[in-house]
C-alpha cells in the first residue's frame, strides 16, 4: 500500500497551467526547501506550477526532515533496508507522479522533475522504469543507484540534465560522469552535465540557470 505524499505547492505566475515541475528534496530536508526556487524560476516559467511533496518517512539524522530511504552510513541501518526503502519510496513518488497527471490533467511531457541529492537518486531511479517519459530530470548532486541495472529495466529515457558541485563533500562530483556513461550505455541520446566550480553540496545560481535554460526548452518555451 502506497503513502500519500504532502507536497507544498506555487500556483502559475501566469494564472494559467500547462506544465508542472515537481522538486525531490534531498536527505533530511523537506519539500519547503526547494519550493523557493519557485519564485526566481516562475518568473520564467510563467504557465507552470511547483509541486514539492514531503518523502514518505521521518528522517532519523534529522528530526524535523524527512527521508526517501535510509542511508546506512549515516543512521546505521542495514543494506537490505536501505534497498526495501528505497523500493518503497519509488512506489509512493509512482502515485504522486500518476496523481498529480490526472488531477492536473497533465500528460508526461508537460511534466518536470528536479531532485537535488537523495531525490536526484529517487528521480534517476523511478522515471526512467515508467514506460511514459516526462518533459526531463534535472539531477543536481546526486547519484544513478544501481547502475548495472538500468540497461535491463529501463522503459523510456526522458533528457537528464546532471549538475554537481566539484567541491561537494556528501556526493563526490565524480558521481556525474558515472551516471552519464551508464545512461549513455543504456541507450540515452540526450544526457547534459554542468560542473558548478567552487560550489559544495548545494545549488549555485550558475547551476540553476543551466538548469532554468533546460526546462525551458522541455517545457515549450524556447
Amino acid at each position: 500500500m502506497t503513502r500519500v505524499l504532502q507536497a507544498g505547492r506555487v500556483e502559475p505566475a501566469s494564472g494559467e497551467m500547462r506544465s508542472a515541475v515537481i522538486f525531490l528534496h534531498g536527505y533530511g530536508a523537506n519539500g519547503a526547501d526547494l519550493l523557493g526556487l519557485a519564485e526566481p524560476l516562475g518568473e520564467h516559467l510563467p504557465d507552470t506550477a511547483f509541486l514539492a511533496p514531503d518523502a514518505p518517512e521521518a528522517c532519523a539524522g534529522a528530526p524535523f526532515g524527512f527521508q526517501w530511504f535510509p542511508i546506512p552510513w549515516i543512521d546505521g541501518s542495514s543494506e537490505e533496508e536501505s534497498k526495501a526503502g528505497m523500493a518503497r519510496a519509488a512506489q509512493d513518488l509512482e502515485a504522486f507522479l500518476d496523481g498529480v497527471m490526472v488531477d492536473e490533467d497533465l500528460l508526461p511531457e508537460q511534466v518536470m522533475v528536479f531532485g537535488f541529492s537523495q531525490g536526484t537518486m529517487m528521480a534517476l531511479h523511478v522515471l526512467p522504469r515508467r514506460e511514459d517519459p516526462v518533459a526531463g530530470i534535472c539531477a543536481f548532486s546526486g547519484r544513478l543507484l544501481e547502475p548495472e541495472l538500468l540497461a535491463d529495466e529501463v522503459m523510456s529515457r526522458p533528457p537528464v540534465l546532471l549538475v554537481h558541485g566539484d567541491q561537494d563533500d556528501v556526493v563526490p562530483v565524480q558521481s556525474l560522469p558515472a551516471a552519464a556513461e551508464a545512461l549513455q550505455q543504456a541507450g540515452w541520446s540526450e544526457v547534459y552535465a554542468h560542473v558548478m566550480k567552487g560550489t559544495a553540496h548545494g545549488i549555485a545560481p550558475d547551476g540553476l540557470s543551466v538548469a532554468l535554460a533546460f526546462m525551458r526548452d522541455r517545457l515549450g518555451y524556447g
